[in-house]
């Protein structure tokens, strides 16, 4: 069986990269994707400590994550859609209209 540390590293790990993908990038898209890692990151340390304590409370939290990641991954879609409609990039620096 797999010790629960190493769990924790890899989900440090997805953590960062998701991190990372925030702080540089500046294409929508990218954030989308750094944002379900970040996500998915959580997920692993429910899943981690649920196995660590043998009862199911952290599986059905990462289910529920999963189902907000879907619904995050939704909502982003349409407004990236937007976001090229009206400005023809997905770059989030351009569009400084959008500002009140």
């Amino acid at each position: 069986m797999i010790e629960t540390q190493w769990y924790l590293l890899l989900s440090a790990a997805v953590f960062s990269i998701g991190l990372f993908g925030i702080l540089v990038r500046e294409s929508a898209l990218i954030y989308l994707m750094s944002v379900e890692l970040m996500l998915n990151a959580a997920n692993i340390n429910f899943v981690a400590f649920s196995l660590q304590h043998g009862n199911l409370t952290g599986q059905v939290f990462a289910l529920f994550g999963m189902a907000l990641a879907a619904a995050e991954v939704a909502i982003g879609l349409g407004i990236i859609l937007v976001l090229y409609r009206n400005f023809e990039t997905i770059d989030v620096t351009v569009p400084t209209t959008m500002r009140w």
